[in-house]
């Protein structure tokens, strides 16, 4: 692992620990974990391997991915601020899910370059996964679902509270008192 590695990987858990407080749901603050992972993506994953049971392995760490995103939006409350503008709130629950599944994929990549790698090559004899490339397309792939998912859900909640107080607070256009 590399110190960039261990920066995003930080950076990630550090996004989710900043909404226990409550942030607001701008589209810099919903974009950054999934622009942190394409990055990661744009420089790491070469493919998807498709031999032996690569795409088993890939699938199941992306479908992984998608469920922690999901369950993280879920226990993610979402309302609005004194302006109006929606706020999402991660509770104990989402934080954890989202610490997780970074932290899992974290301790992975830990545990591979620092003497566990014969012990993973072992497991993909054992279970024909074909290569590191199906390993690291897995992990990335289960971060961006992660983060896509996630995102998305929030958008759209955030999405359905403005329309909500949009049609809630009737206007008085050109009448005069």
């Amino acid at each position: 692992m590399t110190t960039t590695d261990y920066v995003l990987d930080l950076a990630l858990i550090g996004i989710v620990l900043l909404q226990i407080r409550g942030r607001r749901l701008t589209a810099k603050n919903l974009l950054l974990p999934v622009a942190i992972v394409a990055w990661a993506a744009s420089n790491y994953l070469r493919g998807i391997p498709t031999a032996g049971n690569d795409l088993v392995l890939v699938i199941g760490a992306a479908v992984a991915g998608a469920v922690l995103g999901t369950l993280c939006a879920v226990f993610t409350s979402v309302h609005p601020d004194h302006e109006g503008v929606p706020v999402a709130k991660a509770g104990f629950v989402a934080a954890g899910l989202w610490i997780l599944g970074t932290g899992t994929r974290f301790a992975f990549s830990l545990y591979a370059s620092h003497g566990g790698g014969a012990a993973i090559e072992r497991f993909s004899l054992a279970h024909d996964i074909t290569s590191t490339e199906a390993w690291v397309a897995a992990l990335l792939l289960m971060a961006i679902c992660e983060a896509v998912f996630r995102t998305g859900l929030l958008a759209w909640r955030g999405y359905v509270l403005r329309s909500k107080s949009a049609t809630a607070t009737p206007t008085l256009v050109g009448r005069r008192a």
